[in-house]
């Protein structure tokens, strides 16, 4: 397979700064090689330059820094777009979770255009589902995936191309256990699928992966999968911007991405808010390392 790398050292769109050396961290981890070491060819790509100035002034409060955040989506949804057209798949490394919006614009521009339904698997602690009208923070990577299923402010609704970039009825979310008001009210209208962390414990990791599974044959022709370390438990993951007590295994994370790739389904990836300045011994973006080489093919025995 031809594995195409973004990397987007964009963390405008969260509160603590320091994921823009994520994508770096995780190459630093040994990605490439992790991944030639499985047959694949990966080539890289560095698709925006982030101006320092650009923190000076936040902007809109309910959508901090939106100017550089569109922007810098814009040019990945574009880069995004040729790359699944030249048939490879695209593996997007972040920075903070607003680069979403990017991702899932080139995805969508490229699957119209071929008639492919595309569905998305949001593994995170968040719902990433507020809007301008729902926020507590204003951070633009707690509203990324609502304005790709259509809510929200016209600028984040309509990057690269006007409308919906995904059907909420295509979303399935694995991990969530940290979710505001406004924004569960919302995905509840919109019609999206959560596996919260308390359905994980009720049922059985098993019982839940099987689910998730037959959700996407049922529904799609390809998937993207978004995964925030954050999902992770600290102790697991500790270099991740909103830590949270509670949350999924290496083991439990580690199966999930080898199940989706027994699908056949996932064409894409991303995996997003490394923060080396948190991180113990760069663990966390080893970790990423293994989960994008389970993703793409990768077994124990």
């Amino acid at each position: 397979m031809n594995i195409h790398v973004f990397e987007m050292p964009l963390d405008f769109g969260a509160s603590r700064h320091g994921s823009d050396m994520g994508p770096s961290a995780i190459r630093l981890a040994g990605l490439r090689p992790r991944l030639e070491g499985l047959g694949h060819t990966v080539s890289y790509s560095y698709p925006i330059i982030i101006n320092p100035n650009d923190y000076d002034n936040p902007g809109n409060p309910k959508a901090k820094y939106l100017k550089p955040i569109v922007k810098a989506c814009t040019q990945l949804a574009h880069e995004l777009e040729q790359s699944v057209a030249s048939q490879q798949f695209p593996l997007v490394l972040g920075g903070d979770h607003s680069i979403l919006l990017g991702t899932l614009a080139g995805l969508a521009a490229a699957y119209q255009k071929r008639n492919i339904k595309l569905g998305v698997l949001y593994v995170d602690a968040h719902a990433d589902f507020n809007t301008d009208e729902t926020t507590p923070s204003g951070n633009i990577h707690g509203e990324c995936l609502a304005a790709s299923c259509g809510y929200g402010l016209p600028e984040l609704t309509n990057v690269y191309f006007a409308g919906q970039k995904v059907d909420p009825a295509n979303v399935c979310f694995v991990g969530s256990r940290d979710l505001d008001p406004g924004e569960k009210l919302l995905m509840k209208k919109a019609g999206v699928t959560v596996f919260s962390m308390s359905d994980i414990d009720r049922q059985g990791f098993p019982a839940i992966l099987k689910q998730v599974t037959q959700f996407f044959k049922e529904r799609v022709d390809a998937v993207h999968v978004s995964f925030d370390m954050d999902v992770l438990d600290p102790m697991f993951a500790p270099g991740t911007g909103i830590p949270l007590a509670a949350g999924m295994t290496n083991r439990e994370a580690l199966l999930l991405m080898e199940e989706m790739y027994n699908t056949g389904l996932v064409h894409s990836a991303e995996i997003v808010e490394v923060n080396p300045v948190l991180d113990i011994r760069n663990q966390t973006a080893q970790l990423a390392v293994e989960l994008a080489a389970r993703l793409l093919g990768d077994t124990i025995y």
